[in-house]
């Protein structure tokens, strides 16, 4: 599989992204290897915090967030999807699919990190890929959160804002990445922000994920995915461990999305579920010290 590294001087001085550098590899399905980046900050002897993003951040998108769960003794692992971030990005958009990506992930999580007590935070394509891994092997799983997020299987509508969404990022002759996270915040970050979500990406050749990704969302009975869809939501149908959900007020994409969750997930009938004020659908941005102080009190109230 042919693939883009972005340099590693693309990374130099980021606002506030201090945290070192971790890489595995993984197999590309294609008889070849990819390089996955990833963030493993805390002690390592404590359960973890996986920290899943969407689309089209990566792990920037939670390094307000990441201190507040060290300081709270927890070993934090927060990964960057293929084709995103540090993490490489094949070249051509049709070697990405989503069963690949929960792969990736699964070979990542599961088998390198052989992560287990897993409190599961997830947010866009976190919660997609996430609630997957979910569904592979719950028992690796302690708790999950999930915010302004799904597991979409083809039979609901989807809304007028991620439709717009998806055309947009089709048709868009260059893919603007930090503005595209810029719009999706409630309050507009600073030029240094989004330049760092720019980083990741040097030139167009760069963003086949961020492109695709949209177009893999299950938006018909008939999408490849819908199978693993249904299979994975047999497990969360029976997933009795603490689900919390955290959205936020403000983002049309995901609005009023928790009520599935809340509704066929068991774990979600013993938790208090919040709603994050002030918060886009990047909701990291706008609220993640707010958001992290959430997820530590849910985290306390099941151990």
């Amino acid at each position: 599989m042919k693939f883009l590294r972005t340099p590693d001087e693309a990374f130099d001085n980021l606002d506030g992204y201090p945290f070192k550098p971790n890489y595995a590899e993984l197999d590309d399905h294609e008889g070849g290897k990819l390089r996955v980046h990833y963030i493993d900050e805390g002690d390592k002897s404590q359960s973890p915090v996986l920290l899943m993003h969407g689309e089209p951040s990566w792990s920037y998108l939670y390094r307000k967030m990441i201190p507040i769960f060290v300081d709270h003794g927890r070993r934090v692992i927060a990964p960057d999807l293929i084709g995103f971030g540090k993490s490489d990005k094949p070249a051509d958009r049709n070697d990405y699919t989503y069963v690949r990506h929960v792969s990736w992930m699964s070979q990542l999580v599961f088998e390198i990190l052989n992560l287990t007590n897993i409190t599961l935070v997830c947010q866009d394509w976190g919660g997609l890929i996430g609630l997957r891994l979910v569904g592979l092997d719950p028992d690796r799983f302690s708790g999950v959160v999930a915010a302004n997020t799904g597991l979409p299987t083809g039979h609901e509508p989807m809304s007028d804002a991620f439709e717009a969404w998806k055309k947009f990022s089709q048709e868009v002759p260059e893919m603007p990445i930090g503005s595209i996270v810029s719009m999706g915040c409630a309050t507009k970050p600073t030029p240094e922000i989004i330049a760092a979500y720019d980083a990741p990406f040097p030139d167009e050749s760069y963003k086949e994920g961020a492109r695709i990704f949209p177009k893999l969302v299950p938006t018909s009975p008939d999408d490849p995915a819908v199978q693993d869809q249904a299979t994975a939501w047999e497990v969360l149908k029976k997933f009795e461990k603490p689900f919390m959900t955290a959205f936020s007020d403000s983002d049309p994409i995901t609005k009023g999305g928790y009520r599935i969750l809340q509704e066929l997930i068991p774990g979600c009938k013993s938790v208090e579920h919040k709603t994050v004020v002030g918060g886009g659908h990047f909701l990291q941005e706008d609220k993640g010290e707010e958001l992290a102080g959430m997820v530590c009190d849910f985290m306390d109230q099941y151990e």
